[in-house]
């Protein structure tokens, strides 16, 4: 847990929660905080702690887009999540939209915008798109870097804010319906959780302030559109090549169609957070969920 990424804090409150399940349960578990993203680094740790298997809590850039799958594959060490290549196609947002579209699921329309490109050509490439953008950069999560713009003075201020965090920024339009996540867990998608915030849009703010969104699980859609949901998310889950967990986050358009929006592989891990609410929802306590998680690890082949 933790790391050196925008989601350090987020990442730190996850890992503690499962250290705090899975101590309750029984195992030995150990903390073991990220502060120096290297390989070096992990291998010093995971020598001096002596530990037989990860539970991965890391959010963001280096605890979800591959990297530390890879060293811990190099380690011959079980963990926990989808392996090195499904994180990073998931992390991606462009690259993950297009195996979405051949997969022949619906994602919104969008456009690419690489730094350096003169705001000209940029404007021009977002051409018969409507207000309000959706602006986020391509490989984060948390809604970090995102903004919502309903003008086209607020453009420039926001493409510089997504450039921030990468050299690629996702324009997208914004689609007016219901929000929700689906969690997909050892393959099999759980309850619905619906997300009602309370401000205009699902910033971060909305998502981690307390008392800014509500949530709803199981959603209350029709049987139809929630069947297609889930069918959906677990679809999205196995294009990546997703294993043990993910969190599937859509949009219900006006159709009731649903729409892929990104898919989050290591996903909150709180007592409160959407994955777990969605597990209880389905009769899944906490613990079992992380105790669930750990065995998966154990079972999967290159474990053995």
């Amino acid at each position: 847990m933790g790391g050196r990424s925008a989601e350090r804090e987020i990442s730190l409150k996850s890992g503690s929660a499962v250290l705090d399940a899975l101590k309750n349960t029984g195992f030995n578990a150990i903390p073991l905080e990220i502060l120096d993203e290297t390989e070096v680094e992990i291998r010093r740790l995971i020598s001096s702690s002596g530990v037989q298997v990860v539970f991965i809590a890391m959010h963001g850039g280096f605890g979800e887009d591959g990297r530390l799958q890879h060293i811990l594959e190099k380690a011959r060490l079980p963990y926990t999540g989808p392996q090195e290549r499904a994180s990073r196609l998931a992390m991606d947002k462009i690259v993950s939209r297009r195996l979405f579209e051949k997969a022949g699921l619906s994602v919104p329309r969008y456009r690419c915008i690489k730094k350096g490109l003169p705001r000209f050509f940029s404007k021009l490439s977002l051409a018969g798109f409507k207000y309000p953008y959706v602006i986020k950069p391509s490989a984060q999560g948390s809604s970090i870097g995102i903004s919502f713009i309903d003008l086209p003075s607020r453009l420039d201020v926001a493409l510089d804010a997504a450039f921030g965090f990468g050299d690629e920024v996702v324009v997208e339009e914004f689609i007016s319906g219901r929000e929700i996540t689906v969690s997909v867990f050892d393959g099999r998608a759980l309850p619905i959780v619906e997300i009602i915030p309370k401000k205009k849009f699902f910033d971060f703010q909305a998502k981690y302030e307390k008392g800014l969104t509500e949530y709803v699980v199981p959603a209350t859609l029709d049987e139809k559109v929630a069947r297609r949901a889930q069918e959906d998310a677990t679809i999205a889950y196995h294009t990546l090549g997703c294993r043990h967990l993910s969190r599937v986050d859509m949009i219900i358009d006006k159709k009731g169609a649903p729409v892929i929006l990104e898919v989050n592989t290591i996903p909150g891990m709180t007592a409160t957070s959407l994955f777990p609410k969605a597990a209880a929802a389905a009769g899944i306590g906490f613990s079992d969920v992380c105790t669930r998680l750990l065995e998966l690890a154990c079972e999967a082949p290159e474990s053995r």
